[in-house]
């Protein structure tokens, strides 16, 4: 779970942003653009960054109302293994997916990942968990983030591949697990896969 410096600062530059989307009075502006600053400093302290870096990560700055990003990760288990993908950026690994595209339902959007990352053609059978990222063990992030996991099944039984964003693919058992990519995936949400998969639990999880 992220600190509470680190919520505090993004709660702040979230109304920072939707405040000077909405802003008609110049006074009032310079006010919003104040605020704004300071917590981009506070977050490139926090993350030990430079201050470009939290710029660049949130383009969207004041351009709408300030809403938690959605990231997307589709679960493939056969047997007693799982799929996942190794990341090209950090060498580690993580179930298929990312941000959601627009003009996709999130199901599409994840069928769409498994095959761009992994080369599989797959269908959602079932949406088994809903996590808001900071309030899980995740790696710290200053972009705020609904992540959606679905439990998928293959309809081809093409090998799997690597795509543009992964550099190998695999399937693993839950207790040989190699490093994850902890940005994106964590232990407990493979858990919860596998106990979804089994019939353990029956209804989707959230926080």
């Amino acid at each position: 779970m992220e600190s509470t410096w680190l919520a505090q600062a993004k709660r702040l530059q979230a109304l920072a942003s939707t405040g000077l989307h909405f802003c008609t009075d110049d006074f009032e502006r310079e006010r919003l653009e104040e605020i704004a600053q300071i917590a981009h400093n506070m977050l490139a302290q926090l993350g030990h960054v430079p201050l470009e870096r939290i710029t660049g990560l949130v383009s969207d700055f004041a351009q709408r109302y300030s809403t938690p990003m959605i990231d997307v990760r589709g679960a493939l288990i056969e047997g007693d293994q799982i799929l996942l993908v190794r990341e090209a950026t950090d060498g580690c690994w993580a179930l298929p997916g990312g941000y959601a595209d627009i003009g996709l339902s999130a199901a599409e959007n994840i069928v769409k990942e498994l095959h761009e990352e992994a080369g599989l053609s797959v269908t959602a059978r079932a949406l088994y968990s809903v996590t808001h990222k900071a309030k899980g063990l995740y790696r710290p992030d200053v972009r705020d983030f609904y992540k959606l996991y679905f439990l998928c099944e293959r309809t081809d039984q093409a090998a799997p591949m690597a795509g543009f964003e992964t550099t190998d693919v695999g399937f693993f058992r839950l207790d040989e697990l190699p490093p994850l990519s902890r940005g994106r995936t964590i232990e407990s949400d493979l858990e919860a896969a596998f106990a979804f998969h089994r019939g353990d639990i029956t209804q989707t999880l959230f926080d």
